[in-house]
Formats: C-alpha cells, sequence, structure tokens
C-alpha cells in the first residue's frame, strides 16, 4: 500500500542525461570560445565544440525519448499535461524575446544612423560607411551605402510568406483531424506541412544563393542574415519536429484526448509563421523601401 500512487502528479526517476546535457552544454560553448580565438587557442576548439554538439545532440535524443516513453506509459496525467503546456508557453516567450533582440537592433540600425559629416574639402562623408537603407532626412544620414541593391520583397520573400501561411493551415487541419480521430487526416495534413516548411528553406537557400549582399557588407547585412539565418533555423527545427510527430503517428501514439507533443509542435510551427510575417513586412518591405531593388 505504501507504493501506490496517491497523487497526480508525476516523479521522476534518477536520470543522467540533464547531466550530461549541462556539460555538454559547457563544452560546447567552451568550444565556440576557443574557436573563436585560434591564434591563442589553437585547432582546439573545433574538437572541444564537436565533442558539446555531440553531446548535447545525444542529450535530445534520449530525453526526449524518456517523455515520449512516459507519456505512452500513462504518466502525463491531466495535471502534469496542464504543467508542460505551462513550459512550452515559456520556451516560445524566451524564444520571442530572442527575435526581439534582432528586431531591436534592426531598428536602432535603421532609425539611428550615424551622421554625416562636412569635410576640410566641403564634401558630406559619413561616419561609419557600414549603415542601412532609406534617406532621413531629419538627422542628415544615408541608411544604406550608395548602389547598394537588396531583395525583391515581392518576389521569393513573398512566395515564402504564401508557404509559411499554408503551413500554418495544413498543421491545424492535422490538429482538427487528431481531436475528431481522423487518424488519415492527421497523417496527410502532417505530410503537407513537412513538405510547405522543406519547401520554404529551399527558397530560402536560394535566395541566399543569389542576394546581391554578404554577410557582415554592412549592418543592413549582417541584421538581416542574423534574424532571417535564425528563422530558417528554426523552420528546420520545426521541421524536424513535426517529421517526429508524423513517425509517432504511423507507430500508433497520440489521442484525442493525449497529445501534447503534438500539440507543442503546432505551437511552435504557428509562432515560426507569426514571426516570419514580422520579419516580411519590416526587414524586406520597410527595410528596403526605396531602395534600388537587385
Amino acid at each position: 500500500m505504501a507504493g501506490n500512487v496517491n497523487h497526480d502528479y508525476h516523479i521522476l526517476e534518477p536520470d543522467i542525461w540533464p547531466f550530461i546535457g549541462s556539460m555538454s552544454a559547457l563544452a560546447f560553448t567552451s568550444g565556440m570560445i576557443l574557436w573563436l580565438n585560434p591564434d591563442v587557442f589553437g585547432n582546439s576548439g573545433w574538437v572541444v565544440m564537436g565533442l558539446g554538439l555531440a553531446g548535447l545532440l545525444a542529450t535530445f535524443f534520449m530525453w526526449f525519448k524518456n517523455v515520449v516513453v512516459e507519456a505512452e506509459r500513462g504518466d502525463h496525467t491531466p495535471v502534469v499535461q496542464l504543467h508542460m503546456r505551462y513550459g512550452m508557453i515559456l520556451f516560445i516567450a524566451s524564444e520571442v524575446m530572442f527575435f526581439v533582440g534582432w528586431f531591436w537592433s534592426f531598428f536602432d540600425f535603421a532609425l539611428f544612423p550615424e551622421p554625416l559629416v562636412v569635410t576640410a574639402a566641403g564634401t558630406a562623408e559619413q561616419v561609419t560607411e557600414n549603415l542601412f537603407l532609406t534617406d532621413t532626412s531629419a538627422t542628415g544620414a544615408s541608411l544604406v551605402p550608395e548602389g547598394m541593391e537588396v531583395l525583391d520583397a515581392f518576389s521569393l520573400p513573398l512566395l515564402n510568406t504564401l508557404i509559411l501561411l499554408c503551413s500554418g493551415t495544413t498543421v491545424t487541419w492535422a490538429h482538427h483531424s487528431l481531436i475528431h480521430g481522423d487518424r488519415e487526416g492527421l497523417k496527410q495534413g502532417l505530410w503537407a506541412t513537412i513538405a510547405l516548411g522543406v519547401l520554404f528553406s529551399a527558397i530560402q537557400a536560394y535566395e541566399y544563393s543569389i542576394a546581391p549582399f554578404n554577410f557582415g557588407q554592412n549592418t543592413y547585412s549582417s541584421a538581416f542574415y542574423m534574424a532571417t539565418g535564425f528563422h530558417g533555423f528554426h523552420v528546420l527545427i520545426g521541421t524536424i519536429f513535426l517529421g517526429v510527430c508524423l513517425y509517432r503517428t504511423y507507430i500508433g501514439h497520440f489521442t484525442s484526448r493525449q497529445h501534447f507533443g503534438f500539440e507543442a509542435a503546432a505551437w511552435y510551427w504557428h509562432f515560426v509563421d507569426v514571426v516570419w510575417l514580422f520579419l516580411f513586412i519590416a526587414i524586406y518591405i520597410w527595410g528596403g523601401w526605396g531602395a534600388p531593388v537587385h
């Protein structure tokens, strides 16, 4: 009788993976520091960073595998699922603040550019040449280096916007099918969403290959690649997330009443959609307004 469970909470068994994950994170970040200072530490950074990354990937796989096992044996009671939802909400909130940082830097560069100064020869020169896009007469500064071209917002970026919006509807279709017990609709919706995610990534990679500017060329190009690049990375992670859900669907996981793994993936995918809308409006349309189009 002493061993009977008389509460709705799940007490975790002792596990080595949190420790391995924390040590791997330490190795990965330390390896990055070593890699960024090759003149001091040589080539050891690659080795340390690689070991840390391998440990992190192993931790992700094994820890998530344990969570799936717990879900399938009934440990995720309604109370546990509620708290997992709280955790996912906090995770997405932290991701929102991550992208707020990139938007903050973009608008800081755009709205507060370096001023122009008049030289002894009577010509106006920019204090720093690595600046942004349209002209700001209020500060007397130019936001983009003269002659720099930007990507056409209403070409590939608009196409990718439509693709992500469509993927939001297909993942909602899959969720609706799951709730109503339609396993085939769930599979079809997931396949369609994954295909659209892969298509988005392929078009993004092609767009980078034909972009008229390089990373680090100026503050606009740096902000552009960091913001859109990290978003592309999140699309890749979300696609993998949905791929795992598709695999679990085929082996019989998820029910209409218990499917937090799929629900978390759907929330994450909708977050990726919304972030892209802000990126499209702020960086592609507003950021490139008035500049010559490539």
